[in-house]
């Protein structure tokens, strides 16, 4: 079941930053990281252990909070409904090409 996390980090400068990805990213179970505003992480993945992943930007960073953990719901892949060949298009069908010699200029019926 893939899971959408969304931390609450004090993010003050760029180091800060990085450290809240490096630190979510090597997480167990985690597929993608990203940040969302000023200080929010975004972590989704398959199975995370969110209690240790938070506890762990606690220690690192000196503050984290949960704020949601939300299932993630694959998207439908939309079935194109098949068109019905044209008579030009149709593979299947095999051409006639009729030839009379009584019209030379008419080829195709």
């Amino acid at each position: 079941m893939q899971q959408k996390i969304t931390i609450e980090v004090q993010m003050n400068c760029e180091k800060c930053r990085t450290n809240a990805m490096k630190m979510a990213a090597v997480a167990d179970g985690v597929s993608s990281v990203s940040l969302e505003g000023e200080n929010k992480v975004v972590v989704i993945g398959d199975d995370v252990d969110v209690a240790t992943l938070t506890q762990s930007l606690r220690k690192k960073l000196k503050h984290a909070r949960l704020l949601t953990v939300e299932e993630v719901k694959p998207k439908p892949i939309p079935v194109p409904s098949p068109t019905p060949p044209s008579a030009a298009s149709c593979h299947h069908c095999p051409s006639l090409l009729i030839y009379e010699p009584s019209q030379p200029n008419c080829l195709i019926m």
